[in-house]
């Protein structure tokens, strides 16, 4: 079964299994997940070292940096620094943890291993036994530090063996979207939960301490070397900007929806600035509001309200990328495809 268009653009040359993109697309973005989650609990646990607030108050805000504040508190209650750790990392009730994220990203890899190439689904297998086995340790716990850099590097070294070991058809492109899609919708979380938590008060501007909450912000997307080449110092709407809307930064939102466009209209052969289908539609407005918008217009319009009408056409953008290319004719089950998928859609 192929997956058709619901007009007729990309109608040249054949066209994957619907199911094969899907699994190559959620596989991308499951490894994507699992890397964010690493990159904010290791920012945030060097951020706590020898803080003396406490312990929730600075570890509670990752939950809802994940979407997952509602499940939290259902299974945990009030938040402490092992209840969220374990909460984001290990726990299998998370659809969102780590190792949640690593279980499905391998079920999906398994289901097209003669689609990817075998360094790939080589590596997903190892990287989710290498999780499962901290996952029944228990020192990752008290110094998480160790796990969250395996965790990170091993999602770089799956991204390198995607570029270096697979073609770049198709399969190569629903992958990239993904991973784009994914990291796009987490930079923006990270940013908003943390601008409002790291905005200091008056006394704290430029203070030595003002400076290395920043710097946290720009570590937990690996942005600071790259920040400090374009901006040298820090100051929080530099910070916000470079995260949001630069072009070149690998990790900003801009960049992510600039390639994820360059990678749909290679899937449907449609040219850059028109659309055929609803997800190219979308897609289109919003890496073109990112094109014209500054930090400043960003700032006076509130940076919430900003980030949360981004993250809620992303949403729609991930909705119409399904129903683009991952829907099955109604002849099937309802969700008998994608219900592993759509479960974990925070």
């Amino acid at each position: 079964m192929e997956w058709q268009a619901d007009t007729q653009s990309a109608q040249s040359g054949p066209k994957m299994l619907s199911r094969v993109a899907e699994s190559v697309y959620w596989m991308s973005r499951y490894i994507e997940r699992a890397e964010n989650v690493a990159r904010f609990i290791d920012v945030n646990y060097n951020l706590t070292l020898g803080d003396g607030s406490p312990l929730g108050s600075q570890w509670h805000p990752l939950v809802y940096t994940t979407g997952d504040e509602e499940l939290f508190n259902e299974l945990y209650g009030e938040p402490t620094r092992e209840g969220v750790l374990e909460f984001l990392a290990y726990d299998d009730r998370n659809p969102n943890s780590i190792l949640s994220c690593l279980t499905r990203a391998r079920e999906n890899a398994r289901s097209v291993r003669d689609t990817i190439p075998a360094p790939m689904w080589e590596h997903i297998n190892t990287f989710f036994k290498m999780v499962k086995s901290a996952a029944e340790g228990g020192q990752s716990r008290v110094e998480p530090n160790a796990f969250c850099d395996a965790v990170k590097q091993s999602s770089h070294t799956l991204v390198g063996l995607t570029y270096a070991t697979m073609s770049y058809g198709e399969a190569w492109h629903f992958t990239r979207l993904g991973r784009l899609m994914e990291r796009a919708d987490k930079t923006s979380r990270i940013v908003d939960v943390q601008y409002f938590l790291l905005l200091p008060n008056a006394q704290e501007v430029g203070s030595a301490l003002d400076v290395v909450r920043w710097s946290a912000l720009l570590k937990s997307a690996s942005a600071l070397t790259m920040y400090r080449r374009v901006h040298g110092q820090i100051t929080p709407a530099n910070v916000a900007g470079f995260l949001i809307l630069d072009r070149e930064f690998p990790r900003a939102m801009h960049f992510c929806l600039i390639f994820a466009q360059e990678s749909l209209c290679q899937i449907t052969g449609t040219s850059l600035g028109t659309f055929n289908l609803r997800s190219e539609q979308l897609m289109g407005r919003l890496r073109t509001d990112l094109d014209y918008t500054s930090i400043d217009d960003i700032v006076r319009s509130g940076m919430h309200e900003y980030i949360d009408q981004f993250q809620n056409q992303l949403n729609q953008l991930g909705e119409a990328i399904h129903q683009d290319f991952f829907r099955l004719p109604t002849s099937i089950t309802e969700g008998e495809q994608s219900q592993t998928q759509s479960q974990s859609i925070s």
